[in-house]
């Protein structure tokens, strides 16, 4: 583990901000979009892996609420990305909280994605592994303490 990962893992959890006058200017995840060629092909694949349907439907656009912060998943025509857009994977890696990165990686792996990164333990409990979907977008799981310590001082306040 390198020094930069490891004084980021030995940083406290931070208190959280309950007030919109916040001046913390990335306030938190609101939506990642991925691109679609068979937009169809994806609501359905993303349908079936995420056990619901899509919660808003427009001509070429779903999104879906997922996890404990209902987090939302956009699936775009691929029509509509922006000139000079990637065609295969690239860029950042947006990983998902997954309680069990093995068992959520192999039903990735058998739902056809393809293995990107493979499973990693990061030290302290961090474990990541990252797939391509079928469409070509990367999708990252990931074992975080720190994401359930924020969601356990959520639950129990």
């Amino acid at each position: 583990m390198g020094p930069f990962l490891s004084t980021l893992l030995t940083w406290p959890v931070p208190s959280l901000v309950t007030s919109a006058d916040s001046t913390t200017m990335l306030r938190g995840f609101a939506t990642i979009s991925f691109w679609a060629e068979d937009l169809e092909a994806a609501k359905v694949w993303y349908a079936d892996l995420l056990g619901v349907q899509p919660y808003f439907e427009r001509p070429g656009y779903y999104e879906f609420r997922v996890g404990d912060y209902q987090g939302e998943l956009g699936l775009i025509d691929s029509r509509y990305a922006p000139g000079g857009s990637a065609t295969g994977p690239a860029g950042a890696v947006m990983y998902w909280h997954v309680d069990d990165v093995k068992g959520a990686l192999e039903r990735l792996l058998s739902k056809g994605a393809r293995e990107y990164q493979p499973y990693t333990e990061r030290g302290m409990g961090f474990i990541t592994a990252s797939v391509v979907d079928p469409f070509g977008n990367i999708l990252g799981i990931m074992y975080n303490p720190h994401y359930l310590e924020v969601l356990s001082s959520i639950s129990t306040a």
